[in-house]
């Protein structure tokens, strides 16, 4: 029974280790897009307007 109290808390330990890596690198902006705003106006797709205000 000491087995699963050890093991519990071992994997609470390891948990709080990988939240704190992810608050860590969303701090740090590892998830932040550098790439997409750069080729958004290459990929635009809509349709400009024709008209003329006459």
């Amino acid at each position: 029974m000491s087995a699963i109290y050890i093991l519990i808390s071992i994997s609470f330990i390891v948990a709080i280790g990988f939240l704190a890596a992810f608050i860590w690198s969303i701090k740090n902006g590892q998830y932040d897009d550098d790439y997409s705003p750069g080729v958004r106006m290459l990929k635009d797709n809509k349709k400009t307007s024709t008209k003329h205000n006459h």
